[in-house]
């Protein structure tokens, strides 16, 4: 608990267990959890190799056009299905225990060379000094954003208690995004001569403020076209107050409403990823320039360990060279073995793309940053997970390229129809997960789901963009920053 703070227990809490006691049993569970996820992999794929009598498969003969083919029509043998199990819970296992390995050496470690900002360190230097009363200061980066800086101005004030302090940084506005904001009665900050977008307008606010902030004034840097939801800051600021070692907070992100269908997808997109996080307990994959909440000794370390441990310009908090600076800093944090979480109680609501072309542009950014911050960081302890997360992605582009030329040759080649049971099961399971991970989006996200293949031309089209972000990059294609012109928010700025 941070100095200052009431350190006294209810009967409540001494009631229960101590804190230690449940996180070890809650690591013996998991650990027991990742063992058994091997084991049966293990044995599934032994089973498989053994020498297990096997049924023939004899495949069958057809013609597609003028070209012969073999094809069998059957559902995969029980050999098969063991061989596949096995191998995708080895490698699910094989990922979580280096994961787990990796974090809680970084938790404690001590080590200030090579991991400053580490739980047990950043302790160590803060016991028994009062840091004084924790504050929040906002920094809303802006860029003509006139149509959507009222609503997230007005979420900010409607926070309990509100932010101390809320900064516009306004950077090369020409519409009246800066005459909203200051009628809002905030701070403006105009930057000057900034060419590197978001990241340079943010370090030079930094640059301005960061010096005078003191070990629990906090940071918040959230979009222009975001509202936090009730009680955003005050959670953020509990769990600032509870875990000195924590060095940022990411909110999770839903999707605003309306856009017709495509703002449908994204939504189903958006719910799907935070439940994800809130399932791996707030674990956190990128801290999202949606909002974010810093620690100020993190965002210095992160300016002084540039050039040396981290990539980008010696005293520059973000890094101006990079597509997306959320997910850079993400990754500078964790190199740097700082601690980061996005609580589900933190939620906010953020834009969706109103065009094909306008999603195509974003997603094209995101993904080709995405590679390319881990090609400037490479394979590292704290990287690891994210190379394996981008061989699931591309595991999955193959995947539903091969799914669905198959069901291309197949409506080709047969002269009827023929339902195959074990492939009709297989897709009622899919069809169920994919409504099951929807269902807090409302019952427009589960119909959506339910159909099934809307939902599979959505996954084609980010898999292009995905495989033009590879092409890009192979070809030496330069990279452009585009911004995303403003519709009028439909952002709940009540929410």
């Amino acid at each position: 608990m941070s100095e200052g703070t009431s350190p006294g227990r209810s009967g409540a809490d001494e009631a229960r267990p101590p804190r230690t006691t449940l996180q070890h049993r809650l690591q013996r569970t998991v650990g027991l959890v990742i063992f058994g996820t091997a084991t049966a992999g293990a044995g599934l794929l032994w089973w498989a190799v053994s020498g297990t009598s096997r049924p023939a498969d004899d495949p069958t003969d057809g013609t597609l056009g003028r070209w012969h083919l073999l094809y069998d029509p059957q559902a995969p043998t029980l050999v098969t299905l063991a061989a596949a199990t096995g191998l995708a819970l080895l490698f699910a296992a094989g990922v979580a225990l280096i994961e787990r390995r990796i974090a809680t050496l970084a938790r404690r470690s001590d080590d200030g060379t090579r991991l400053p900002l580490s739980p047990r360190r950043v302790m160590q230097e803060t016991r028994g000094v009062f840091h004084g009363p924790v504050t929040v200061t906002v920094l809303v980066p802006a860029h003509n954003e006139e149509q959507a800086i009222g609503a997230t101005l007005a979420s900010l004030r409607q926070q309990e208690p509100p932010p101390d302090r809320v900064v516009v940084v306004a950077d090369n506005c020409t519409d009246r995004t800066v005459e909203i904001a200051r009628s809002c009665g905030v701070e403006v900050f105009e930057t000057v001569g900034n060419r590197h977008k978001k990241a340079g307008a943010l370090n030079q606010a930094l640059t301005a403020l960061l010096p005078a902030q003191g070990e629990n004034d906090l940071v918040m840097v959230m979009d222009a076209d975001t509202v936090l939801d009730a009680g955003f800051i005050a959670s953020a600021v509990r769990r600032m107050t509870q875990d000195r070692g924590l060095m940022a907070i990411g909110g999770l992100f839903y999707g605003e409403d309306g856009m017709g269908l495509i703002g449908q997808f994204q939504r189903n997109e958006y719910t799907r990823y935070a439940r994800d996080l809130q399932r791996r307990r707030g674990r956190v994959f990128v801290l999202t320039g949606t909002a974010t909440v810093f620690r100020p000794r993190a965002l210095r370390t992160v300016a002084a360990e540039r050039g040396r441990m981290l990539p980008g310009v010696p005293g520059d908090v973000y890094d101006t060279l990079v597509l997306t600076e959320d997910n850079e800093i993400t990754l500078a944090l964790k190199v740097l073995g700082g601690l980061i979480v996005s609580p589900a109680e933190c939620t906010v609501v953020t834009e969706v793309m109103p065009t094909w072309r306008a999603l195509w542009a974003q997603r094209l950014r995101w993904q080709r940053g995405a590679l390319e911050n881990l090609g400037e960081y490479g394979v590292r302890p704290a990287t690891f997970r994210y190379w394996a997360q981008q061989l699931g992605i591309g595991y999955g582009v193959i995947a539903l390229f091969a799914y669905l030329l198959l069901m291309f040759l197949m409506m080709t080649s047969f002269d009827q129809w023929v339902w195959f049971p074990f492939w009709l099961g297989t897709g009622l399971v899919f069809t169920v997960e994919r409504v099951v991970t929807v269902w807090n989006g409302g019952w427009r996200a589960r119909l959506l789901a339910a159909t099934l293949f809307p939902e599979l031309i959505y996954a084609l089209y980010l898999d292009i963009v995905y495989l033009k972000g590879i092409v890009d990059m192979s070809v030496g294609r330069t990279a452009t920053w585009k911004h995303v012109v403003q519709s009028p928010t439909t952002v709940r700025a009540d929410a």
